[in-house]
């Protein structure tokens, strides 16, 4: 039986020689022979270091057939197969080989097609007939574990008592996907439930996907719930990755990864074939390593969806959002700003150091920056002691809390999800948490019995209490959030007393931002800004904007990254350390 490295040096003999396509006969000796390393170093195993340096454990990453497949955008890739140098299934290949490679140790795929050297190779022969389906055509993906794909994976948010459940079809940002070209090669690690279960837990812990780490630091905490997505894109075992975020879940795991998450309005991705948590507040993104990237993945998931009605009032460009790529020098007519007081304020001082730095810059291409720019509602609705989406309850309010809202939609919408499951007998939260007690073992169903689930499954204890009746309590709060976050949040902060300005740069790590976002339905980017250097790990500069401004927002972005990468600043982003690569802890630290 081959191992995962002889399995892999196998494949990738056979394809070197043509036999994907059964060209030409194997020649045992020489993939015997290509498994004995002369010199492992530097691709194989990082080498031991030491001193200050003997925690890291540096990847470098293989030539794939001469090419540099590390940090490659998706033009690079479309140019490599258009002059014949790649194809689809050798970048898949690669992509495995670095998987094989490195996945050990960040646990970010859940699982991989099966398919996916067919499906690739039947990519390759479109391109060869002159079919071009665009600029995801042949590029490799991989999905969150609660986006169903309608193939020989499982779909299961992490969980085991969902193992052979079929579902109906694709979702619908998968068939969109699967539509332009793109090639699905698996899905990814999460929080499992995309962490509504517990709310005292090992972010990006699943029981049947174990921990997910990040590639910059082992032992902290990796961004959650889309935690394997992020991780996998960062340690470049990926090209780009989809995520979904109902608070938080796209936006902290990319900017903890230092990538490019784009959280969309609320309607503008179909939720169709995503196990659910909240259909006021759950949106489908992307996790990439650029700007461009992550809008040609967006063109590739939004749209209209009958299955999903909050897609059919969404208010989207004609010809997608990759026409609003722009350089620096579009910054000279914008004009930014700077809630200071509702989310700076609560970054570190040496967060707020490195990212004032890149909005330095910012201002010097020519754009304006304006403090004083609060949101009108900071003191009512904005946490002082860091993210709490029970904030209205931790006040004394449940009538002005998200918490409210989300425990009586996810008790509907859970249910409402799997009634269309086949080949499975949980049909209720009440059968999720039973199993979750008669497995305690494994799915810490029971408060301090896991260590990755300290408080047991109390967020599903209190959906379950709610019934999922939406009463005067619940509808009080929905509107309570939305006004507090829409008229008398972002939109009153962007008008600014008759200013308007183009969008708000908030530091992405502060947990207030995300949550303030995600409470309006509003859509968020974060970019690569910056590295914490008691953790190595990355944080992000956000761009905040109204509803249905992803335009606006992927213009100013894809300026403000041109700048970086043009400027010679550092504060970019960085490939990561692999700090700490041989630690297993878990839970892992909240830091």
């Amino acid at each position: 039986m081959f191992g995962p490295r002889s399995f892999a040096a196998c494949i990738l003999a056979c394809a070197s020689a043509g036999l994907v396509h059964g060209e030409k006969k194997v020649n045992a000796s020489q993939i015997v022979e290509s498994q004995t390393l002369d010199s492992p170093y530097p691709y194989e195993f990082p080498a031991l270091q030491n001193g200050s340096s003997a925690s890291r454990g540096q990847f470098p990453m293989p030539l794939c057939y001469g090419f540099t497949l590390e940090e490659a955008t998706i033009d690079q890739l479309q140019a490599a197969m258009s002059n014949g140098t790649l194809t689809s299934v050798k970048i898949a290949l690669c992509y495995v080989q670095r998987i094989l490679q490195t996945d050990e140790y960040i646990t970010a795929i859940m699982e991989m097609n099966p398919d996916f050297l067919e499906i690739a190779s039947a990519l390759d022969l479109e391109r060869a007939q002159g079919r071009d389906r665009g600029p995801l055509h042949g590029i490799p993906f991989i999905v969150k574990d609660n986006i169903a794909t309608k193939d020989k994976m499982e779909t299961t948010a992490g969980a085991y008592m969902l193992l052979g459940a079929v579902v109906p079809r694709d979702a619908h940002v998968v068939a969109r996907l699967r539509g332009s070209g793109a090639l699905l090669m698996g899905h990814s690690t999460l929080s499992e439930w995309a962490d509504m279960r517990s709310n005292s837990y090992s972010e990006g812990y699943s029981p049947r996907g174990g921990q997910a780490r990040s590639p910059y630091n082992l032992t902290t905490n990796p961004g959650g719930s889309s935690s394997g997505s992020a991780g996998a894109v960062a340690a470049n075992l990926m090209t780009f990755s989809l995520g979904t975020e109902t608070d938080g879940s796209v936006i902290n795991p990319a900017e903890r990864n230092s990538l490019v998450g784009i959280k969309p309005t609320v309607g503008l991705t179909s939720r169709d074939g995503v196990i659910p948590e909240s259909h006021n507040q759950d949106s489908v993104g992307c996790l990439t390593r650029t700007v461009r990237d992550g809008a040609y993945c967006l063109d590739g998931i939004y749209g209209k969806d009958p299955r999903d009605n909050y897609t059919l009032i969404q208010e989207a460009p004609a010809g997608g959002y990759a026409q609003f790529l722009t350089d620096k020098s579009a910054l000279k007519d914008a004009v930014f700003g700077l809630p200071w007081l509702s989310f700076w304020q609560y970054a570190s001082s040496d967060m707020q150091e490195q990212l004032l730095s890149v909005v330095g810059l910012i201002a010097e291409a020519g754009a304006t920056v304006l403090n004083d720019t609060e949101l009108p509602s900071w003191q009512q609705v904005i946490s002082p002691d860091g993210w709490d989406w029970d904030y209205g309850t931790t006040r004394g309010y449940p009538n002005e809390s998200e918490y409210t809202v989300v425990k009586a939609d996810f008790y509907n919408d859970i249910t409402a999800y799997l009634a269309n499951l086949n080949n499975t007998g949980i049909r209720s939260l009440e059968d999720i948490m039973q199993y979750n007690v008669d497995n305690v073992g494994s799915e810490g169903g029971i408060p301090g019995v896991h260590p990755a689930f300290k408080s047991g499954q109390d967020g599903f204890h209190a959906s379950l209490q709610t019934k999922g009746i939406m009463n005067e309590t619940y509808w009080q709060a929905l509107n309570f959030i939305h006004r507090t976050t829409r008229e008398d949040g972002i939109d009153g902060a962007l008008y600014n007393n008759g200013t308007q300005l183009t969008a708000l740069l908030v530091p992405s790590d502060v947990g207030q931002s995300y949550q303030i976002a995600a409470q309006a339905g509003y859509p968020m980017i974060t970019l690569p800004a910056g590295i914490t250097p008691e953790t190595g790990m990355p944080f992000g500069l956000g761009l905040m904007g109204t509803a249905w401004s992803e335009g606006t927002l992927v213009k100013y972005a894809s300026a403000i990254e041109d700048l970086q990468l043009t400027s010679g600043t550092k504060y970019k982003r960085t490939l990561p350390l692999w700090l700490d690569y041989r630690s297993k802890i878990v839970p892992i630290n909240n830091v």
